[in-house]
């Protein structure tokens, strides 16, 4: 009897750097089918890739109660337990964040005008 061997796929997770922000960016324009990033875009803090392809990323957002949260895009290319595993790693990471950016809006905010700006040139 012949043993199959299954290479389960690796996912890296790695904190989103602003190299990262070109691939973040068409991640969510084709996502949300979009022609320019938005304030839903966030301010991008962990991503997940499998080898060299991103596959998704969590974003810093402050919604409309001035409340921090983050969300995630992806591309759809993972299984619903690859996806629950980065949201947990996700929202580890964003609990344990004592940073300005994870923990005031009004600099969040700020963070986010300025990425939109370089973002979206005009």
């Amino acid at each position: 009897m012949e043993t199959t061997v299954q290479h389960q796929k690796q996912f890296q997770y790695a904190e989103a750097y602003i190299s990262d922000m070109p691939v973040l960016k068409n991640i969510y324009l084709k996502t949300q089918h979009l022609e320019n990033v938005d304030q839903n875009f966030g301010l991008p803090f962990l991503l997940t890739k499998n080898d060299r392809e991103v596959l998704a990323f969590a974003s810093l957002i402050v919604n409309e109660k001035d409340e921090i949260f983050f969300k995630i895009y992806d591309k759809n290319k993972m299984s619903a337990t690859e996806k629950r595993n980065f949201f947990s790693r996700a929202e580890q990471y964003f609990k344990s964040n004592n940073t300005s950016n994870f923990r005031n809006p009004e600099q969040l905010k700020s963070s986010i005008r300025r990425m939109i700006s370089w973002l979206n040139p005009e």
